[in-house]
């Protein structure tokens, strides 16, 4: 599956991060990270909340801008192993300079730097979407918000929300999305993940976004469905994570080919992979073996995110020749 174009449209920057990248900086910053691995050096949590934890205390050792330079290299040369040559990757202001505009802009650039040095080396093409963190609340979402509306372009195209969805409601961060939307940012926000399909509903309906990030519990809902099929609302469903997180028991309960079949448009992606211990090829290995995948179904869920991919309709042109080199008429 390494040999397939893939286009990821839901990754965490700092997610993604290695444990063993993360532990050389630690070492690098006297940095005590006791407790964040197990004995066999992967990252260990108990549940959702515990994972969270795990997540911010490995981010305690990204503390510079070259870190994130450091860190962004790894990730996207990580990720065009597993043949991704397009990824959307969340980035967050909280962990870059704790959401001061002018230290954001010195983390962004070294990012950047990054993709550019990455798309010349490995040919993969890196956007940026800035998240407000759902558990930080909302004013800070609004600094969050500022940042990405300052920095709006070619590189950062997106506002999103992540975070503990127990926390707060959609309609919380409405004005942050606002903002958002006037410096024409596209719009993303995490739902229906633990929350129910009203987490999805209200997500779509109060801050106006065009993608879901999860939204796998709408299925619980035909009406809902129906409606975001008919909206194309797109779900940015990442399988491997809802498995490892137990949203699911197993990969024959996950219900992406049932949204599929529904015609609800789903992508694929990884979300934090190394927590989870997946890639984007064992994405799709499964996706095969468990619900009969082929080219067919992986060049209609690349066309979905080729669709609905936060980038310009140049990008969009390069990226279809890709895809039509591998799928041709099958796209």
């Amino acid at each position: 599956m390494k040999e397939l174009p893939k286009l990821e449209l839901h990754l965490h920057l700092e997610g993604a991060a290695p444990p063993e990248f993360i532990r050389e900086l630690a070492a690098e910053k006297s940095v005590n990270l006791t407790g964040i691995f197990d004995e066999a050096g992967a990252y260990r949590y108990k549940d959702f909340v515990d994972f969270l934890r795990v997540y911010e205390a490995a981010c305690t050792v990204l503390q510079t801008p070259q870190d994130f330079y450091r860190l962004t290299r790894a990730v996207l040369a990580a990720s065009a192993a597993e043949g991704v040559i397009y990824t959307e990757s969340f980035l967050s202001p909280d962990f870059c300079g704790d959401r001061d505009l002018a230290a954001w802009r010195d983390y962004l650039a070294a990012i950047e730097e990054a993709a550019r040095d990455a798309e010349a080396a490995d040919g993969i093409v890196m956007r940026g979407i800035v998240t407000c963190i759902r558990h930080f609340g909302p004013d800070k979402a609004k600094e969050t918000a500022l940042c990405a509306a300052e920095t709006a372009g070619r590189f950062i195209t997106g506002l999103g929300l992540a975070g503990d969805e127990n926390m707060g409601a959609p309609k919380d961060f409405a004005y942050s999305f606002d903002m958002a939307r006037e410096a024409e940012l596209a719009l993303t926000a995490h739902a229906g993940e633990w929350g129910g399909p009203q987490s999805v509903r209200d997500a779509w309906q109060d801050l106006g976004v065009s993608r879901i990030g999860h939204g796998v519990h709408a299925i619980q809902d035909p009406a809902l469905m129906e409606a975001l099929a008919e909206a194309g609302v797109v779900l940015e469903v990442c399988p491997g994570s809802n498995i490892a997180l137990k949203v699911y028991e197993a990969w024959r309960d996950h219900p992406i080919d049932r949204l599929r079949r529904a015609g609800v448009p789903v992508t694929v992606s990884t979300d934090d992979p190394p927590f989870f211990h997946t890639t984007m090829s064992r994405e799709y290995e499964n996706l095969a073996h468990h619900f009969g995948w082929d080219l067919p179904e992986f060049a209609a869920i690349s066309d979905t995110a080729l669709d609905a991919a936060f980038c310009d309709a140049e990008t969009k042109t390069t990226l279809r020749a890709k895809l039509d080199a591998t799928f041709g008429d099958l796209s």
